[in-house]
């Protein structure tokens, strides 16, 4: 195994490859993102794996009983709109699959709204240029803000997450995923769901 190898991270039984080296598993705006974080960012061209899945799986829960990939590494990426007025603003929220976004409190006040609420499938992927259920922090139009629960920059956490396409995932260290270009790091992003 070479040096650079040996940064890639790997779970599960999927086959991971450098996400550089595999832009046809990318959307194209997150292969253009990669690309260009990785001029300032080295940790991008050798930590940054991508694997093919079958589509069918790409949902968090399907996908890790079929591959064997622990659930708290799952990062979901859930796009929300708030409003002011006339003022409309979108963050893209990047938690643990095992909490959901605090749309309502956190998101909402972040956002400086009146009211937010998750942004349509069909505007989501129509703006994003991104596949439902592929939707990722990378890549993303520009004036959207991409907010990322703090739990990703613990030491040694991975964040698993969409590719943009529903045909394959991304997999980079979680510390390296809250330097992402515009990425915010937020406390409390994340709330556990309420048993019962």
């Amino acid at each position: 195994m070479n040096a650079t190898a040996q940064h890639l991270p790997a779970v599960g039984d999927l086959d991971w490859v450098r996400a550089l080296d595999h832009t046809d598993l990318l959307a194209p705006s997150v292969g253009a993102a990669l690309r260009t974080w990785s001029a300032t960012e080295p940790r991008v061209r050798t930590e940054v794996a991508v694997a093919a899945i079958d589509p069918d799986h790409a949902d968090t829960a399907t996908l890790n009983t079929v591959h064997g990939l622990p659930p708290e590494i799952s990062a979901n990426c859930v796009v929300v709109a708030g409003r002011r007025g006339d003022v409309e603003r979108v963050a893209a929220c990047v938690v643990p699959a095992t909490t959901r976004a605090d749309v309502n409190t956190r998101v909402r006040k972040l956002l400086d709204a009146r009211k937010a609420s998750f942004l349509s499938a069909d505007r989501a992927t129509a703006e994003s240029g991104m596949e439902y259920g592929g939707i990722t922090p990378l890549g993303l139009p520009e004036p959207w803000r991409v907010l990322v629960d703090e739990r990703f920059a613990a030491p040694g956490t991975l964040a698993l997450m969409g590719s943009g396409l529903r045909r394959s995932k991304l997999l980079l260290p979680g510390d390296l995923l809250c330097t992402a270009p515009r990425a915010e790091v937020v406390a409390d992003l994340g709330v556990v769901p309420a048993v019962g």
